[in-house]
């Protein structure tokens, strides 16, 4: 074959390849719809197009003499492509044209697809919006309140948030490659396998789990695993609940020792009825007999009193104690306690008073909050049997919305009293049934288990809060917090206690269920002298009081079935305007609250004495007549 057959092959052949090429892109142009928004794919096409129209005019040149045409320029062009460069050229640029064509299969956006010919400032302006969202939603993840963990196909992290890592108190770069399941408190890591199993099967899980922080402390987590789409692996997004779980704890708490303290409230309005007959009788045998039975009263009387404290404490553990509320500066009232509990503690154990506010006023009975006071120091003292330091401080302290939550109260101004002893600490299950009533540590006979409920109920009676905080060698550390008032403190000199009946020829209306504290106040009331009127309930009282005009005085228990005592003064006091009225009970269950200005309408807490209900009754009877006299 003559050089220039050689050449009109190459460029037949060049002719078909390029044109093949061209009209390839070309229909990736238009099915991909870039045919007018893709210039370079378009450019691209038309230069192979006219590549493809320029070597076909080489062809047909050198083919004409054959056909009898354009002879002159058929041997011209036949000349110029007969050297052997010409003919090696064109040889090779066949050779290049049928490669690049085979290349299709291989790379099938050279000669089938559009995605080559892509316009780069498009695509710099995609990958610039690419890591703009990379970086807010990486911005989101490290931000959000939550831990994000992605846990590989056997549960290991592959990443994890800040949040996560400041959870557990860990360094974010050590958390990589830890198994997830090695981080949840031992308790609950079955759940967290079986759970994170099923999250990997697909679809979504949700549990509740202790995570271990740093240091060995348990963090409560509400974990949601989702199997993530097109890998074999789990998003978990963490959220701590430990405060949630806290207020919780506190909630069901004080639910059950509400329920306890009713029961301890009901059980102690019976209880000091008893003690009332037992010691009133007891009083009443003293009168008349001889030195060694005088002894033995004495000895029923002493019991009745102590009696009387234990269901005291049990009244105030429910929050039904009779107070006597006013304003009382903390402060002051810790210092004066100082002397005490001095002696209250052993040499062994110093005790430090700490003050930083000159005053700390609050609404409390001041006689229960000295009883709180030296519960919790008597307790601190009991849990360092070996010596240490026991720290009491006053401290004013402004209590935000998170710092409510924690103690299940309100935001506001309060007066803190810390208790802190360096003893034996409490274990987390102690810790959590201190203020149950009866609930001790300390040996049989040591003990009554009612010192913390006490306290619990007495700063609950005065609106305020408790926290406990100890751990096993660590000792124990008791916040109270009370709201302070702005009222003025008011001091109130202390009365001596009365000896003798206080004696009287007024006629008294006596309402109580009870039948034996019934016969026994009567036979009191009627030994100093006064006509009493009695009767078991409200509708016997309002029967009495339409038949007998002169009565000068209603004495009532409070708690009566049918009809409870603040309910029966009110009807009696319409029908006799200006009566003076006295409630009597163990605890009142907040049906009563009285007029602290009103001298003629009083209260008297059983149990009760004879010369102190006479002591009552005469000092009622006696602001009576002066009120009257002055109006």
């Amino acid at each position: 074959m003559v050089p220039w057959q050689l050449a009109a092959l190459a460029n037949a052949i060049i002719l078909v390849a390029y044109l093949a090429i061209s009209l390839a892109i070309g229909r990736g142009l238009w099915r991909a719809r870039q045919w007018r928004r893709n210039p370079l794919g378009l450019a691209t096409a038309a230069i192979f197009f006219s590549c493809a129209v320029h070597h076909g005019s080489h062809t047909v040149h050198l083919m004409l003499p054959y056909f009898g045409w354009g002879m002159h320029s058929g041997i011209a062009m036949r000349h110029a492509f007969g050297s052997s460069f010409n003919v090696g050229w064109d040889l090779a640029t066949a050779a290049v044209a049928v490669w690049y064509w085979t290349l299709r299969g291989r790379f099938p956006a050279l000669v089938r697809g559009a995605a080559v010919f892509e316009d780069l400032r498009l695509r710099q302006a995609a990958e610039a919006t690419l890591r703009a969202s990379e970086e807010r939603y990486r911005g989101i993840v490290e931000t959000t309140s939550e831990g994000v963990l992605l846990l590989d196909g056997d549960g290991r992290i592959g990443y994890a948030n800040s949040r996560f890592a400041e959870m557990l108190g860990r360094p974010a770069a050590g958390l990589p490659g830890t198994a997830v399941v090695d981080l949840v408190a031992e308790a609950d890591r079955q759940v967290a396998e079986r759970e994170l199993a099923g999250a990997l099967d697909g679809g979504t899980r949700r549990l509740e789990v202790g995570l271990l922080r740093d240091g060995g402390r348990v963090m409560w987590a509400q974990i949601a695993l989702t199997a993530r789409a097109g890998d074999h692996g789990v998003l978990a997004m963490v959220a701590d609940v430990t405060e949630q779980k806290n207020v919780e704890a506190q909630l069901r708490q004080a639910q059950k020792l509400d329920a306890v303290g009713q029961l301890a409230g009901g059980v102690a309005h019976d209880f000091n009825n008893l003690l009332t007959v037992i010691d009133g009788y007891a009083a009443l045998l003293m009168a008349r007999a001889d030195e060694a039975s005088s002894r033995d009263l004495t000895m029923i009387r002493e019991a009745a009193t102590r009696a009387g404290a234990l269901t005291r404490q049990l009244l105030a553990f429910s929050q039904t104690q009779a107070t006597e509320v006013r304003v009382v500066n903390v402060v002051g009232l810790v210092t004066g306690l100082e002397e005490m509990l001095h002696r209250l503690i052993r040499e062994d154990i110093e005790l430090v008073v700490t003050t930083t506010a000159p005053s700390l006023p609050v609404r409390a009975d001041p006689g229960q909050l000295e009883q709180v006071i030296v519960n919790l120091a008597v307790n601190a003292r009991d849990a360092m049997p070996g010596g240490g330091i026991l720290t009491i401080a006053t401290d004013h302290v402004d209590v935000g919305h998170e710092l409510a939550t924690q103690i299940g109260g309100r935001a506001g101004e309060y007066a803190l009293i810390t208790v802190a002893d360096t003893g034996d600490g409490m274990s987390a299950e102690v810790a959590a049934r201190i203020f149950e009533p009866f609930f001790t540590t300390k040996e049989q006979g040591k003990g009554t288990g009612l010192g913390m409920s006490t306290v619990y109920g007495i700063v609950a009676q005065a609106d305020g809060h408790i926290r406990v905080d100890s751990e096993p060698g660590r000792g124990t550390v008791i916040e109270v917090h009370l709201p302070i008032t702005t009222a003025p403190t008011v001091d109130i000199p202390a009365q001596p206690m009365p000896r003798e009946l206080a004696t009287g020829t007024e006629t008294i209306l006596f309402i109580e269920d009870d039948a034996a504290v019934r016969m026994l106040t009567e036979r009191i009331l009627r030994t100093a002298g006064y006509h009493v009127l009695s009767g078991a309930d409200g509708r016997q009282a309002l029967k009495i009081v339409r038949g007998n005009p002169d009565i000068s005085l209603l004495v009532t228990d409070v708690i009566m079935p049918g009809m409870n005592g603040r309910q029966l003064a009110d009807r009696v006091t319409a029908m006799r305007p200006g009566l003076p009225v006295i409630f009597t009970s163990a605890h009142t269950r907040g049906v009563l609250t009285l007029n602290p200005d009103d001298p003629t309408v009083a209260f008297l807490e059983k149990p009760y004495t004879a010369t102190g209900i006479t002591q009552k009754v005469r000092a009622v009877l006696d602001a009576r007549t002066a009120s009257t006299a002055t109006n």
